[in-house]
């Protein structure tokens, strides 16, 4: 919808009035990430384009491209790309409850503790459960592979193992698994 800024605030009005009897509440951008997140959709910025430059087929879609068609300009430059990359979006799910948000540019590690890519987004899901998506290495990115995630990893490493007592603190990464990026829909019983 195309509103001029002046008549924008009456819309909301008008929309708000009439939905109110279906049940129409106002929602933001934190309903917005976590429905689009837990569907596994990309958002433009996080999931494609952004400071990583994600391709359409490194955020998962592809099949959306139609390379057979001959007035598409951008083909090669899309063949080319597509044949050096190393990496795909996932979605993922942390495997614990009530721990922190992960944010975009947070690590992502392998079982062995290698960066293996970052997070682009995170949400909580419908059952409480932090999901998210981030762009990792292909080896990496089958369902199933268990990961895990620095959430705000710290600047600096603090001391190292051999500088610590008892009682110093140490930042660990937690414990998610990568799930299918786009979620079945339940079956009906």
């Amino acid at each position: 919808l195309f509103v001029h800024p002046e008549k924008s605030a009456a819309l909301w009005e008008a929309l708000m009035k009439v939905g109110a009897p279906l049940g129409m509440l106002p929602n933001g951008l934190g309903a917005r990430d976590s429905l689009r997140t837990e569907a596994g959709l990309p958002l433009y910025g996080h999931e494609m384009g952004g400071d990583q430059n994600l391709s359409v087929h490194e955020a998962g879609f592809g099949s959306y491209i139609k390379l057979y068609k001959p007035w598409f300009i951008g083909r090669d430059a899309v063949i080319r790309k597509e044949k050096t990359r190393s990496g795909v979006v996932v979605r993922f799910r942390f495997l614990d409850k009530g721990i922190r948000m992960a944010h975009n540019g947070d690590p992502i590690l392998d079982k062995k503790g290698k960066v293996i890519g970052n997070v682009s987004s995170c949400a909580i899901d419908s059952e409480g459960y932090l999901t998210g998506q981030g762009y990792v290495d292909l080896k990496s990115a089958a369902e199933g592979t268990l990961i895990s995630i620095y959430q705000g990893a710290p600047d600096s490493a603090g001391k190292s193992p051999a500088q610590m007592t008892v009682g110093d603190r140490v930042v660990l990464p937690a414990a998610a698994v990568v799930v299918s990026r786009f979620p079945k829909a339940p079956s009906a019983a």
